[in-house]
């Protein structure tokens, strides 16, 4: 089961983009676990070096099992929203977003929310976190496809949202480390012999000078 923590950059009660995520949660294939993150608004301003307590525990809690995050967020006066550039901060101190894979959701025209986008990224990216852009996905919605239980009833973000969890889960996927093979894992597999010198040991091929087979290159 693939974990994504879904995280709105805004805080208002009927807001397009939280509307967007919660359809995701609610329209998320089996093999994914899609959670909206809730306490946005309950978040403390960031304390550098102040030991996390309460929604900042839960939410780093929450950060640290989740396999990747999906974002997406309104632009407030040209960048991030200042409550999302809080939690953000929080896990950057954290350093919860170390290698984390994420994604965003744009939910507007091209053209308004650009620099929200170019401010995420880059804090993603300071962050340590990996950007997964064949996850991004831009599909501009109306305020008026947002039903009275704050679902999208738009269908084309159904069908959107089904490839873009299915394109993270592929991405997740291609970037995991490939196990390491049992003859690599097991030293026996390799005949020892000694070198001229009494040396030391190397594996065959190596104490004559001959470079290594194929395989184990």
């Amino acid at each position: 089961m693939t974990r994504v923590l879904l995280i709105s950059g805004s805080t208002l009660p009927g807001s397009l983009h939280t509307a967007a995520l919660r359809t995701a949660a609610r329209f998320a294939p089996q093999e994914i676990n899609a959670t909206l993150y809730e306490d946005l608004p309950e978040l403390p301003a960031f304390v550098p070096g102040e030991t996390p307590r309460g929604v900042v525990a839960e939410l780093r809690a929450m950060v640290d099992a989740a396999d990747a995050l999906l974002f997406s967020t309104p632009e407030y006066a040209g960048s991030l929203p200042g409550s999302l550039k809080n939690l953000l901060d929080w896990l950057i101190d954290g350093g919860e977003l170390g290698g984390k894979p994420a994604a965003w959701l744009s939910v507007v025209r091209p053209g308004v929310d650009e620099g929200a986008r170019a401010g995420l990224e880059a804090v993603l990216d300071h962050g340590g976190a990996r950007l997964l852009r064949p996850a991004c996905i831009r599909l501009p919605l109306e305020m008026a496809s947002i039903d009275g239980a704050g679902v999208i009833t738009d269908g084309r973000l159904h069908v959107a949202l089904q490839d873009m969890l299915e394109a993270l889960v592929r991405a997740l996927s291609e970037a995991r480390p490939r196990p390491q093979p049992s003859w690599q894992a097991h030293s026996s597999v390799y005949p020892v012999v000694r070198r001229p010198d009494g040396s030391g040991d190397a594996p065959f091929g190596h104490a004559s000078g001959q470079s290594a087979p194929s395989w184990l290159t």
